[in-house]
């Protein structure tokens, strides 16, 4: 039968893609990635291989994600195409490794470039608020992570505003919803204080979106202090590493982000107990100090007056032993001359002169007749 319809070369591949892109839109193809290649930076060829057969793929730099290189198994999303030459080829919009062994060998490529960039150093980690007012939430709020994450933040401390972008998780889309949320949250004129990124377990495929190059480097320029906590305990991702704080699960980030308010509660009536017991037993030790004290300051008191007693009953004494008086009973005699004044012994007196001469009973006006110093 001849044909009815005669084409040109490039009518026909026109209609040839024309049909493709009705029957085939979209293609999912899976098999062992070999003769990789970057041409000028921009442009990325490798062939698609099983056992029996070959593909050319072509796609563009800025759509890879994660590392790739030769003997890998992946999955690629492409839309099949004739090209200008005649040469059928897969046009790739999405590539990823497939199965643990190669999803862990991508892994440990991309973490060597990002940690030779100090991506993952210490230095460059923030701490994040004590007790954050807004947070923001990147999650897919229909998974479970999300759930958890809620419900432990609102059992440990409510109140808080928690602003959330819905996004996927897993799969093509998933990687450019966070890195997009990642960008809103940080150019926000009002950012939230925290940005947390959760998502619950998974197989290696479904959490291999948070090792995308992207992400990881979204997570790591965020403007916002980052807190990641995906899958289980035992998995660690690229974005786990660069974000500022790592949890080991969605509940685990909600335990770092805030306190337990009923363990704070419970912290300050223990502690108030504790310094009421300190107060109670510091006041009844200054009590007991200040009644010996007392105690001391009056028998020191007591001690100070008796010695002043003492003191008080030989200066009588001496001043009674000094009291002209007591000296006259004694014996004595005070002289006076005619002026009244008394007579020392290193006084000068001279025959005939007149002396006053006082006893204990008596007053005895004398004259002086004779003078002799005395040997």
């Amino acid at each position: 039968m001849e044909p009815t319809l005669t084409l040109g070369v490039s009518d026909l591949i026109a209609l040839v893609n024309q049909t493709l892109e009705y029957a085939y839109p979209s293609v999912v193809v899976e098999g062992e990635l070999s003769s990789f290649k970057v041409s000028k930076g921009k442009f990325i060829f490798f062939d698609l291989k099983d056992d029996e057969s070959a593909v050319s793929c072509f796609m563009m730099a800025y759509q890879l994600r994660t590392p790739l290189e030769d003997g890998m198994k992946v999955r690629v999303v492409a839309v099949p195409k004739l090209t200008a030459w005649g040469k059928f080829s897969l046009t790739v919009r999405d590539v990823r490794p497939v199965g643990e062994g190669d999803i862990k060998k991508s892994f440990k490529i991309l973490h060597a470039k990002l940690e030779k960039e100090g991506l993952f150093d210490a230095a460059r980690k923030r701490r994040l608020p004590v007790i954050p007012q807004r947070v923001g939430l990147i999650a897919s709020t229909e998974s479970a992570g999300y759930a958890d994450f809620v419900k432990i933040l609102n059992s440990r401390w409510g109140g808080l505003e928690v602003a959330v972008a819905d996004v996927q998780v897993q799969g093509a889309n998933a990687a450019p919803q966070i890195v997009r949320a990642i960008q809103y949250f940080s150019e926000h004129a009002q950012p939230v204080d925290v940005l947390v990124i959760v998502r619950g377990g998974g197989s290696a495929e479904d959490l291999a979106v948070f090792n995308e190059e992207p992400l990881v480097r979204a997570v790591a320029a965020s403007r916002i202090p980052t807190l990641v906590g995906v899958g289980h305990e035992v998995d660690t991702s690229l974005a786990d590493l660069a974000a500022d704080v790592r949890a080991a699960t969605p509940s685990n980030a909600a335990q770092i982000l805030v306190p337990d308010r009923k363990a704070i509660l419970r912290d300050i009536r223990h502690k108030q107990h504790r310094m009421l017991v300190h107060l109670v037993s510091r006041q009844q030790r200054l009590k007991r100090q200040l009644a010996d004290a007392k105690r001391h300051m009056l028998m020191r008191t007591v001690r100070s007056l008796a010695a002043q007693r003492q003191h008080v009953l030989y200066a009588r004494r001496t001043l009674r032993q000094l009291d002209p008086k007591v000296v006259l009973a004694r014996g004595y005699a005070i002289v006076r001359d005619k002026s009244g004044t008394l007579v020392h012994a290193d006084a000068s007196l001279s025959p005939g002169d007149a002396v006053v001469i006082e006893t204990s009973n008596a007053i005895i006006n004398a004259g002086v007749t004779n003078v002799q110093p005395k040997k």
